[in-house]
């Protein structure tokens, strides 16, 4: 079961990022996954979102395999979460994601 994420914004994330050594453990796998794909750490992301086990965790396991460079891999995991191939760089999906995470 997909944990809840803490009440937050944008910013209060974006500011975890700067001033936290790791992610809430409070906060969801696909979320923590997310912030572990920013800290650049693929597969630490890439563990999370595979055991999410969930459509959003397909959805940011899609998103790590366009930042592996593997197109083919992420159009499985995007068929699988339901959601486009996106058509963005890698910043404004990173933020897409975020956004439909926290909200």
């Amino acid at each position: 079961m997909a944990k809840k994420n803490d009440s937050m914004n944008k910013i209060e994330f974006i500011h975890s990022l700067e001033s936290q050594e790791a992610p809430s453990s409070t906060w969801s796998d696909e979320l923590q996954a997310l912030w572990w794909a920013k800290k650049g750490d693929w597969e630490k992301a890439h563990d999370l979102a595979q055991d999410a086990n969930s459509r959003h965790g397909d959805w940011v396991h899609a998103y790590l395999h366009r930042v592996e460079g593997d197109p083919g891999n992420a159009a499985y995991w995007y068929a699988r979460a339901k959601e486009p191939f996106f058509d963005g760089n890698l910043e404004e999906e990173w933020n897409h994601l975020l956004v439909n995470l926290i909200s």
